[in-house]
């Protein structure tokens, strides 16, 4: 790999990208999330006991 000089540098050239529209409110971008992760365990402490669990996720995304 080998450094630019610069002149090579001043010949490069950039472009910006359109907005996304659907993303797009006044100037801003953004996405409201809210998430829920929660679990519960029970577990009897006797003979032959069974440890059961349950667990469930929720994810709500809105966007403006």
């Amino acid at each position: 790999m080998r450094e630019l000089s610069l002149a090579e540098l001043d010949t490069e050239r950039t472009e910006l990208l359109p907005t996304r529209e659907t993303l797009t409110f006044g100037n801003y971008n953004w996405a409201n999330i809210v998430a829920n992760n929660s679990s519960m365990a029970l577990n009897a402490a006797s003979l032959y006991a069974v440890a059961n669990s349950a667990a469930g996720q929720t994810i709500v995304v809105t966007q403006g």
